[in-house]
């Protein structure tokens, strides 16, 4: 009797944990608001980008290089390929360009998520791009050839501190900043039990030739990563946190905290305007319905506009905001002149007016 007494209080002590960590999970990937619409002007849907246009960078020329057909575990997706794509937002057509990939890179399994470019002194541009064939996590590493609008591979980087990769932030031609965005590794503990226990144990890993190290830690989803324009500073996104961290860098390459602000929304990549320095993100307002997908109450986008984010009163503007029937899955957020990119998980790509 006393025997089963003891199991008894052990399943029940199991079951609330779970139920307590079940609201808890629930509480942080539900914005706590209605969803009000908030649209551009004139906005227009980019051909060739409707399976999903989940990172987006632009260099100063308005030149941007886009990843897409992302196929994330739990999240909507579709059987295109991987590819990468480049967008001159100079062009008034505003028409994407599949890059041609080199035949000795592995096409069948790429699989592209959070990218990121670094110019080198002589004007090299190198495009780092974070793929998970298989589901697993490596760093790519190409050169974009300008006269045949190709990327040549350079490199493939594996390591065991980079195992759930999900966004990159190159610092030179071979070293970056990366988001861990779980803890496990295992596909079943990763997907179910560690939502689950709801804790903050992702991080920030720091990547060159010489040395592979964890450098911030103490996230409950690492997402998006950037750079400021000064260098001085990264910015992570924390999705189920609601938050964006400040970081500056240190002689040693680790980072140390200096705040965070909160964004009200579960907000995925970071752009940095190179100008002004502004965050530009894009967000989930419901994380709950892009996990549950169904096409009667699609999951809304969001677009937050960080200014002054080093002041003492950061501004935190929602641009745009959409239920989903217009673009699901809104996933970053970039500006160039007057014109916004809105790219999603596995929806269509949108590039809208500011004023």
């Amino acid at each position: 009797m006393a025997k089963l007494v003891v199991v008894s209080l052990a399943i029940a002590a199991l079951a609330a944990l779970l139920g307590e960590r079940i609201v808890n999970l629930r509480r942080r990937t539900l914005a706590s608001r209605q969803l009000v619409q908030n649209h551009l002007p004139n906005c227009v849907a980019l051909k060739n980008l409707d399976f999903g246009s989940e990172d987006i960078t632009i260099l100063r020329d308005g030149f941007a290089f886009i990843s897409s057909g992302l196929k994330y575990p739990g999240l909507q997706s579709s059987d295109v390929a991987g590819k990468i794509f480049s967008l001159d937002l100079q062009d008034s057509r505003v028409k994407p360009v599949e890059l041609r990939m080199p035949r000795n890179f592995d096409l069948e399994s790429f699989n592209p998520h959070g990218i990121s470019v670094y110019t080198d002194s002589d004007e090299t541009i190198y495009l780092f791009v974070v793929n998970h064939p298989q589901h697993k996590s490596q760093i790519e590493v190409f050169k974009f050839v300008e006269d045949d609008h190709s990327l040549a591979h350079l490199k493939t980087i594996k390591h065991e501190l980079l195992y759930s990769v999900n966004d990159i932030v190159a610092v030179s031609v071979d070293s970056f900043y990366a988001t861990n965005d779980h803890y496990f590794s295992h596909e079943i503990i990763k997907g179910f039990i560690e939502p689950l226990l709801a804790q903050p144990w992702t991080n920030v890993v720091y990547y060159s030739p010489k040395e592979v190290k964890v450098v911030s830690e103490g996230y409950y989803f690492a997402n998006g990563i950037n750079i400021s324009p000064d260098k001085r500073h990264i910015y992570v996104a924390d999705l189920f946190d609601h938050n964006v961290h400040v970081l500056e860098r240190q002689a040693d390459n680790t980072l140390a905290s200096v705040k965070s602000v909160a964004v009200g929304s579960l907000c995925d990549n970071i752009e940095v305007d190179p100008e002004t320095g502004d965050l530009w993100l894009g967000c989930h307002p419901n994380a709950w319905k892009a996990l549950m997908f169904d096409p009667k109450d699609p999951p809304g986008s969001e677009v937050i506009q960080i200014q002054k984010i080093h002041s003492d009163g950061p501004l935190v503007t929602q641009v745009y905001a959409d239920d989903g029937h217009v673009i699901m899955g809104s996933s970053v957020a970039a500006r160039y002149g007057g014109k916004l990119l809105i790219g999603t998980v596995f929806h269509k790509a949108l590039v809208c007016d500011l004023k």
